[in-house]
C-alpha cells in the first residue's frame, strides 16, 4: 500500500513539474544578474491552441494554422501540431527553445511548440534559435524572443550531449568505428565553453566558437555506410549535355549514388514521346524540344556508376486550366478528370485547392490506367532505367474526417466510380455520409482502384527487371482517409519493392515515430528509403545529419533528399564530412557564417554599434544588480 502511495505521489509530482515547465513560457522573462541580452524581438500571436471556433478562417488548413499565422500549440491541443511542410516550428521547454523543427511536430508534455507560416515563418527563422529565451503574453497575444549570453552556451552544451549519444551508438554497433576526429571537436568545444563561463566579457566570442566545434563534431559523428541508397529527387532544368554532366559530377562528389529524375510531370514527358503524340497530347515538354535529356541523364549517370529512377507523377496533370491549353491531357480527354463530392456532376475539369490548384485524372477510368501503363512501358523499353518511382499515386487531398464537410471534400466521384459502386452495393455514393454503414466500403472501393494500378505497374516492372517504389505518406490512417492511399495493402501483397515515404519534418523524434508507424503497418520485405525534406524546409544542415542518423539507426535502405533545387553546398558540406564520404572524396567546400547576432561584425572584432550596445547593456545589468542587492 505504501509503495502504491509513493508511486502515485511520484506521478503527481512529475505531472506538476511538466505543467510548471510548460507554464514557464507564459511568465515574463527575468535575466540573471550576469546575463546580457544581445537581441530582443516581438511578434503577434495569432492564436493559442487553435480550433475551428477560435480560428475559423483556418479550419481547413493542416493544424488549423492559416496563412501568415503564428500559432502556439500546448499539450492541451494534442500529441502533434498536424501542420504541413510550408512552415517552420520551434520547441520550447521551460521558456527556452530546445529544438527547431519543420512540421507536424510532437508537442512536448512539458512545453509548447511555436509554429509559423509565411511572414510568421520568416520571423521564427530570423529570431528563434536553440537556446533563445521566450515569453508568451497570453493576454496581449504577443511572443518575445531574447538572445542572451546564455543562449549560445545552452546550444553548444545541448549539441555535445547529442553528439556523445550518437557516438556511443556507433561505437556499440559499427565495427572499426573511428571516433578520433569527433572526440577532438568535442574537446575543443568544451574548452571554449569553459572559457566563455570564465570570461564574461568575451562570452559571445567563446560560445560562438563552442558552437562551431559542436557543429563540426556533429558533422563527423555519423560514419559512412557502404550498401545504402543515397538519392536526390531532381526536376530537370539542364538544356545541354555539358550542364547535365556538371550536375552529375557535383552529385557524385557529394556522395549521391541514385538520381530520381522527374520524367513525367504536369502531364508532359521530358523526352519526345511517340505515345503522347499518338493520343494527341503534347509530344514533349516545351522546355526540351530538340533535345532528349532523359537519354543523357541515364547514360552519363551509368558512366559514373550512379543509378537513375524515373520519378513519375501518376495521377496529377498540373495546374494549368485545360480551357486555355488545347493540347493538354484534360483538354483532349475531359472525361478522364477526377471529381470531388461537392462537384460530382460537373461536366468540366475541377482543380484541387489543397493541391496547388492542380488537376487530377481518374484512377477508376480504365482508359487512364491503360495510358499510364503504356507510358511506363515506353520509358522502360526505350531508356532502360534502374527503377520507377510512382508519385501522386493517390487521390487529391481532402480535409480531415473530423471537420464538417469531409465527405464532399473527398475525390473519386466520377461516373466510372459511381456506377461501379452502385452496381455492387445498390446505392449512388453521392448519397453516403461518413456515418453510413457503407462509407468504409466506398472508401476502400476507391482505394482499390489505385491498388489495381500499382499491381499492374508491379507486373510490368518485374517483367522488365526494374525496381518499383512508391511515394507514400507515413501516417496510414491519414493517408487512407484524406488521400485514399492504401499503401499497407501494396506492401502486404508484395506489389512494391520499396517505399519512399515523405518525412515532412526536421525533427529526428518525429522521423523515428514515422518510421515506426510504417514498419508496423508494412511487410518486412518492403524496403524503406527515407524521403528527407530538411533542405526543402530550409532546416539547419545539422538537422539533415540527425535524420540520416535516424534512418541508419532503424536500418533503412537509404535516404532521398527533396530536392536538388534546395540541395545547397551547406548540406553537401556536412554530408561529405563523413556520412556520405567513403574516404575517397574531398569535402564539398562551404564557409559557414560566423555565429554572431550582428552580421556587420567580422571575426573577433565587433562593430561600433555592437560595442556601444554592449556597454549600454552592461551598465543596465550593473544597475539592476545594485537594485537587487539594495532590496535584499
Amino acid at each position: 500500500m505504501r509503495r502504491l502511495f509513493i508511486l502515485i505521489l511520484l506521478i503527481f509530482m512529475s505531472i506538476s513539474i511538466n505543467a510548471a515547465d510548460a507554464m514557464a513560457v507564459f511568465q515574463p522573462f527575468q535575466p540573471d544578474a550576469k546575463e546580457i541580452i544581445f537581441n530582443q524581438t516581438m511578434h503577434k500571436v495569432s492564436v493559442i491552441d487553435p480550433t475551428s471556433e477560435n480560428n475559423p478562417r483556418s479550419a481547413r488548413f493542416p493544424g488549423l494554422r492559416g496563412t501568415n499565422q503564428l500559432v502556439v500549440y500546448t499539450p492541451e491541443f494534442g500529441r502533434r501540431t498536424n501542420t504541413n511542410e510550408f512552415g517552420t516550428e520551434a520547441l520550447v521547454v521551460n521558456g527556452i527553445v530546445t529544438q527547431l523543427s519543420g512540421a507536424n511536430t510532437l508537442i512536448p508534455a512539458n512545453g509548447v511548440v511555436i509554429s509559423g507560416h509565411g511572414e510568421a515563418k520568416h520571423w521564427i527563422n530570423e529570431n528563434l534559435i536553440v537556446g533563445a529565451k521566450v515569453y508568451i503574453d497570453p493576454v496581449n497575444k504577443t511572443i518575445t524572443s531574447y538572445i542572451t549570453s546564455d543562449t549560445f552556451l545552452f546550444s553548444a552544451k545541448l549539441k555535445l550531449v547529442e553528439v556523445q549519444n550518437i557516438m556511443n551508438f556507433y561505437i556499440k554497433t559499427t565495427p572499426r568505428y573511428d571516433a578520433r576526429k569527433t572526440v577532438t571537436a568535442i574537446n575543443k568545444s568544451k574548452e571554449n565553453i569553459y572559457k566563455a563561463q570564465k570570461d564574461s566579457a568575451n562570452v559571445q566570442k567563446y560560445s560562438g566558437k563552442a558552437i562551431e566545434y559542436a557543429n563540426e563534431a556533429l558533422s563527423l559523428v555519423v560514419p559512412y555506410k557502404q550498401d545504402e541508397l543515397r538519392g536526390v529527387w531532381i526536376r530537370p532544368t539542364c538544356k545541354s549535355k555539358d550542364d547535365i554532366i556538371q550536375v552529375l559530377d557535383l552529385l557524385n562528389k557529394s556522395g549521391i549514388n541514385t538520381v530520381f529524375l522527374e520524367t513525367y510531370y504536369h502531364g508532359k514527358t521530358i523526352y519526345p514521346s511517340d505515345l503522347m503524340l499518338s493520343y494527341g497530347f503534347i509530344e514533349q515538354n516545351e522546355e526540351f524540344i530538340g533535345f532528349d535529356p532523359l537519354d543523357i541523364w541515364i547514360k552519363e549517370a551509368h558512366k559514373r556508376k550512379m543509378k537513375v529512377h524515373i520519378w513519375f507523377e501518376t495521377f496529377y496533370v498540373g495546374n494549368k486550366n485545360p480551357k486555355n491549353y488545347p493540347n493538354y491531357i484534360l483538354s483532349i480527354r475531359p472525361g478522364w478528370t477526377n471529381l470531388p463530392g461537392n462537384s460530382a456532376n460537373s461536366i468540366e475539369p475541377v482543380y484541387s485547392t489543397s493541391e496547388h490548384n492542380g488537376y487530377f485524372i481518374d484512377p477508376a477510368n480504365p482508359e487512364v490506367q491503360e495510358f499510364l501503363l503504356k507510358l511506363l512501358d515506353e520509358i522502360i523499353c526505350k531508356y532502360s532505367p534502374d527503377g520507377i518511382n510512382l508519385d501522386y499515386i493517390r487521390y487529391p487531398q481532402s480535409i480531415s474526417p473530423e471537420i464538417p464537410g469531409y465527405e464532399k471534400s473527398t475525390w473519386g466521384y466520377t461516373s466510372y466510380t459511381r456506377e461501379g459502386f452502385k452496381a455492387q452495393y445498390g446505392i449512388d455514393p453521392v448519397e453516403l455520409t461518413r456515418t453510413d454503414v457503407l462509407w468504409d466500403a466506398w472508401l476502400f472501393y476507391r482505394a482499390q482502384k489505385i491498388t489495381d494500378f500499382v499491381k499492374k505497374a508491379s507486373d510490368l516492372c518485374r517483367t522488365k527487371n526494374v525496381t518499383l517504389t512508391t511515394v507514400i505518406f507515413p501516417n496510414y490512417k491519414t493517408a487512407l482517409t484524406t488521400k485514399i492511399q492504401d499503401w499497407r495493402t501494396w506492401s502486404r501483397n508484395d506489389y512494391v519493392d520499396g517505399f519512399t515515404p515523405l518525412f515532412l519534418t526536421c525533427d529526428p523524434k518525429t522521423t523515428a515515430s514515422m518510421i515506426n508507424e510504417i514498419r508496423n503497418m508494412s511487410a518486412r520485405k518492403t524496403k524503406l528509403y527515407a524521403g528527407l525534406f530538411v533542405t526543402f524546409m530550409k532546416g539547419a544542415p545539422e538537422d539533415l545529419i540527425r535524420i540520416v542518423h535516424e534512418s541508419r539507426r532503424f536500418g533503412l535502405g537509404g535516404v532521398i533528399i527533396f530536392d536538388y533545387a534546395h540541395f545547397g553546398c551547406e548540406y553537401m558540406n556536412i554530408l561529405t564530412a563523413s556520412a556520405f564520404n567513403d574516404g575517397s572524396r574531398q569535402r564539398v567546400a562551404y564557409e559557414a557564417p560566423k555565429v554572431h547576432v550582428c552580421t556587420k561584425c567580422k571575426k573577433d572584432k565587433k562593430c561600433k554599434k555592437c560595442r556601444k550596445e554592449e556597454k549600454r547593456l552592461k551598465k543596465e545589468m550593473e544597475k539592476r544588480a545594485k537594485k537587487m542587492k539594495t532590496k535584499n
